[in-house]
């Protein structure tokens, strides 16, 4: 207990509330507290902080939000504010929303996508499963479809990428891709809704992603690399940037 309270120095009384949030996060990145630890009950906080409770609970309840902090009602061992592990839906979304809000610059983003999916796409030729190739088939097939909506064939443009990231079997990896996809799908639905020539574009885009597909099956990691590189950039230079009014503006 003596090293628990060394641990929880006080606060200034200044932003108070951030400051506790800071103090508690110090201790997860310092090791003190891991998924499955409780933190000291409010009382005890609002002692060893020297703060208000009604800062120590604002702080608890961005935490909750945040998937940080798990609340369980009652008394004993297993009641009080819970560490638990931030599941990746929380971590994308942390993400996605950083992404639009940021405004940064398409070409950013193009530039991370293609350093990102390179490396997940080596990842995925040398350790993709038939579960795993399975799931990116069935995007892959879907977009061979005639008659495919935009919407939908982006929508399966996405599952198909973010399948590749999964089959690298880098939690990371695969969780920023999702976000950043996410965070950009209104950007390409529109850049693909302005496209005179959609049937080739598509045409286009469907060849890309076979030949991504076959040299993951085909266990080639640089191959598989190289093309993913090229399929992102020649999309975003070809045709983002060349179909929308403003190629710079932010992810809608």
């Amino acid at each position: 207990m003596a090293q628990t309270t060394a641990a929880w120095e006080p606060v200034p009384r200044s932003r108070t509330f951030e400051l506790v949030l800071a103090r508690i996060e110090e201790q997860i990145l310092a090791g003190n507290l891991r998924v499955g630890d409780r933190l000291p009950p409010e009382r005890e906080l609002v002692e060893l902080l020297g703060v208000s409770r009604a800062a120590v609970r604002e702080a608890l309840r961005v935490l909750e939000a945040q998937g940080v902090l798990r609340s369980r009602v009652g008394t004993g061992p297993a009641s009080g504010s819970v560490i638990a592990a931030m599941p990746s839906e929380g971590l994308t979304q942390l993400l996605r929303l950083h992404m639009a809000l940021a405004n940064f610059p398409l070409g950013d983003v193009a530039e991370a996508r293609a350093t990102l999916e390179r490396s997940s796409a080596r990842l995925a030729a040398e350790r993709a499963t038939e579960d795993d190739l399975a799931r990116m088939r069935e995007p892959l097939l879907r977009m061979d479809q005639g008659g495919l909506a935009r919407e939908q064939f982006n929508d399966s443009d996405t599952e198909f990428h973010v399948a590749i990231a999964e089959a690298g079997g880098n939690r990371l990896m695969a969780d920023m891709t999702i976000a950043v996809r996410n965070a950009v799908r209104h950007t390409l639905l529109s850049a693909f809704n302005k496209l005179s020539d959609w049937e080739a574009v598509r045409a286009r885009l469907r060849a890309e992603h076979h030949a991504i597909y076959d040299a993951v099956v085909a266990k080639d990691a640089e191959l598989a690399g190289n093309l993913v590189e090229a399929h992102i950039r020649g999309f975003h230079k070809d045709i983002v940037h060349t179909v929308l009014e403003t190629p710079e503006s932010a992810p809608e």
